[in-house]
């Protein structure tokens, strides 16, 4: 008997939680975020670095990254609600360690970018950082061909690292 109520218990306890979890879906981001009408400009970031094309790959890997976290909008200037404004400060590569024929063995590469984004409609500015960066470090040897590889992996780490944070930030301001 006992066995009989602790059963129907648990069925109503079921049918309870089924009930109350119809139609209860996970979203991610906010309204603005996922809102098809939004449009946005990310335009290349300047580049005051010694790195070629250091500004157009954050920019794009930002839209990209952006894209990926969710949003849904348009990217372009023309009727932008935002502007996405970025400069890559710096990327610098220093010597992490030495091997004991006193050449560098590993580097460490940190891109640096100063960002700020504003909502055109209002004219205000939403977020203004200055001096984020992000590290990678890479191995170097005799080899130049070896040693620019692995630079470039690197760098291309650092954007996709620096990218990843300014759209889980942008994600949460809007």
């Amino acid at each position: 008997m006992a066995g009989r109520i602790a059963h129907r218990i648990l069925i109503a306890l079921a049918l309870l939680s089924a009930v109350a979890g119809c139609g209860y879906r996970l979203e991610s981001g906010t309204a603005r975020f996922t809102d098809p009408s939004v449009r946005m400009d990310v335009s290349p970031f300047a580049n005051r670095s010694t790195t070629p094309d250091a500004g157009a790959m954050v920019a794009a890997h930002f839209r990209e990254e952006l894209r990926r976290s969710g949003f849904r909008g348009t990217f372009g200037n023309i009727g932008a609600n935002y502007l996405v404004e970025g400069t890559v400060r710096e990327v610098r590569s220093d010597i992490f360690s030495h091997g004991s024929d006193r050449f560098a063995l590993e580097n460490r590469l940190t891109l640096v970018v100063d960002v700020r984004v504003v909502e055109v409609v209002r004219g205000g500015v939403l977020w203004k950082e200055s001096g984020l960066s992000e590290t990678a470090s890479y191995f170097s040897g005799t080899d130049a061909q070896y040693t620019e590889a692995n630079r470039r992996a690197a760098f291309e780490q650092v954007v996709r690292r620096m990218a990843v944070r300014l759209s889980q930030t942008l994600r949460v301001l809007l």
